[in-house]
């Protein structure tokens, strides 16, 4: 649920629970939770009440759709739990392979079973350039390694 205001979110809570208990259903109060963007997202705040009185607590990272979004200023969203899976998928594709298959194999299965893990939800999340940076660097990282080489200019994206 998106509100401008922790009054008018405690509302719309208010006012889905009804629509839950009609429907039959609940709130999970242990998978739900909230966070602030703009200008006051690091206020403290009073947790959101339910109508039995359980609180949903505020964080400062949110995981919707494996997309980690982070409390800031303004919308953003975090890539480090992207790179990490990537680095997982690269490795776990080069350490079965190795050597034993060519470069153009690998940067075939780089490009379809890896990428893919890098690249997920980009499109849905702005992106800065640092954070561009830090996913070409992580690709470099991979051509580096495939390469064998630590010189930046032979794998330069």
């Amino acid at each position: 649920m998106l509100d401008p205001s922790v009054t008018a979110l405690q509302q719309l809570l208010h006012a889905c629970k009804t629509e839950l208990t009609c429907l039959h259903m609940a709130i999970n109060v242990g998978k739900s939770m909230c966070m602030r963007i703009g200008s006051r997202h690091n206020v403290n705040c009073v947790n959101i009440r339910t109508v039995t009185s359980r609180e949903i607590l505020w964080c400062d990272k949110i995981k919707y759709l494996e997309i980690d979004l982070i409390t800031s200023r303004v919308f953003k969203c975090s890539y480090d739990n992207a790179k990490r899976k990537f680095y997982r998928a690269f490795n776990a594709v080069f350490g079965k392979i190795g050597r034993s298959a060519s470069e153009e194999v690998i940067i075939q299965l780089l490009k379809t079973k890896c990428l893919p893990v890098l690249y997920y939800g980009l499109e849905v999340c702005p992106i800065n350039r640092d954070q561009v940076r830090s996913l070409d660097y992580a690709v470099q990282i991979c051509f580096r390694k495939i390469f064998t080489t630590r010189d930046h200019s032979v794998v330069e994206l």
